[in-house]
């Protein structure tokens, strides 16, 4: 039995994955922990699978034809792993678009260890410029929904008022409680995957580490941030090349989570801040918002 699995799952970021490969492979190396290491090509055009078989020939690559998304992704290599003999204790998924920093691996490894009941724990995310990108955050509801949709105080976006925690508790060190990290370098206890299940595939990006650390804490699993757990993180590199579709994503994937988990009066209100906020977009925008825009109501008013 591995103790840890690693899946990431790429698509059209060939250099960036090879970094992020050189430094976890680095970084895996310096522990004592027995691994394996998992990429799931989601049909990219740049060369990617070939690029992993050549320089990288001890990753399990799945080369999938098409776009699975990052759910359909993971799942794939998930359900491979899962059908093994042996499982591992734990899976890392993480970005492609991440670089792992010495000690990392072990950093995260540790609470998982040491709490039996803790089912996710998740790196400190920093910017290419070391700055901190917030890691970890409370599950949304209403207010921010609010943060999302409107112009509000820039004093507050850096809050708890928008889910975040503060920036204390990243600088003190030791690991702390949240509601669910940020799924870019995200560690999960496969017995906790086991009991609830695999990530929903009716998220195709975006909240669906959300739901699934929602799904564990109904279950009675918590989940941690780990500061000395330190991931470099190039955010939205794969989706920065379809905004617009990645836009439509985002917003259907909330409409989805929403409908999941709250409760049908604040689903309402949900509804009619999204419709509303999104019939104003689309006056005057270009012709491709504007659709997209059309497309978010249409994925609100048929989920809720």
């Amino acid at each position: 039995m591995a103790d840890l699995a690693v899946i990431i799952v790429s698509w059209n970021v060939r250099e960036l994955l090879a970094a992020c490969l050189r430094s976890l492979i680095a970084d895996l190396e310096r522990t004592p922990l027995t691994h394996e290491v998992w990429v799931v090509d989601n049909g990219s055009a740049d060369g990617t699978a070939e690029r992993v078989r050549e320089t990288f020939p001890t990753v399990r690559l799945i080369a999938s034809d098409e776009n699975l998304g990052f759910v359909g992704g993971n799942n794939r290599a998930l359900a491979a792993i899962l059908d093994a003999p042996a499982v591992p204790r734990y899976v890392w998924l993480l970005n492609p678009d991440t670089v792992v920093r010495s000690g990392a691996t072990s950093a995260l490894t540790a609470p998982l260890a040491a709490e039996p009941e803790l089912a996710v724990s998740g790196a400190k995310l920093l910017y290419p410029d070391g700055s901190l990108q917030h890691s970890g955050f409370r599950f949304p509801g209403l207010l921010q929904l609010a943060f999302d949709l409107y112009s509000l105080p820039e004093r507050l976006y850096d809050t708890p008022l928008n889910g975040r925690y503060p920036r204390h508790l990243y600088q003190r060190g030791a690991p702390f409680y949240v509601d669910h990290p940020l799924g870019a370098a995200m560690m999960v206890r496969m017995r906790a995957i086991e009991e609830v299940g695999l990530m929903d595939e009716g998220f195709f990006m975006y909240c669906e580490e959300i739901d699934w650390c929602w799904r564990m804490r109904e279950a009675g699993w918590r989940a941690c941030c780990v500061p000395t757990a330190e991931v470099i993180h190039h955010a939205g590199q794969s989706s920065g090349q379809v905004e617009v579709s990645s836009f439509v994503n985002l917003w259907t994937s909330r409409a989805r989570l929403y409908a999941r988990h709250h409760r049908p009066p604040a689903q309402a209100v949900a509804k009619r801040m999204v419709r509303g906020e999104m019939r104003r977009r689309a006056r005057g925008a270009p012709p491709r918002m504007a659709e997209a825009c059309r497309q978010v109501i249409a994925a609100w008013e048929e989920r809720l």
